[in-house]
């Protein structure tokens, strides 16, 4: 699977429904060579006001199911995703 398709993915929590929004980059272990995680590029809360959007980066094995459509993750409590704020702003 090509990282062009999971970008067309919706990423939903399994026990509510939220969608959460859509891969924008891959978190990869460069020590073991392995994929670690999926970065998730979601609007703010200002809504994008001054070039600001969250990311939020699912660790791997909170991932339950891609499917066709969706690919579905287990956000119970939160633990392990780690969420940040980027600038789009060229400074």
């Amino acid at each position: 699977m090509k990282i062009s398709e999971l970008q067309l993915k919706d990423v939903i929590a399994m026990e509510t429904g939220e969608r959460l929004g859509y891969i924008s980059d891959l978190d990869i272990d460069t020590q073991r060579g392995r994929l670690s995680g999926l970065v998730l590029t979601m609007k703010g809360k200002a809504m994008g006001l001054f070039g600001k959007e969250e990311e939020m980066v699912i660790p791997w094995d909170q991932i339950v199911n891609i499917g066709a459509d969706v690919i579905l993750i287990k956000k119970s409590g939160s633990a392990g995703f780690t969420v940040s704020q980027k600038s789009d702003s060229k400074e």
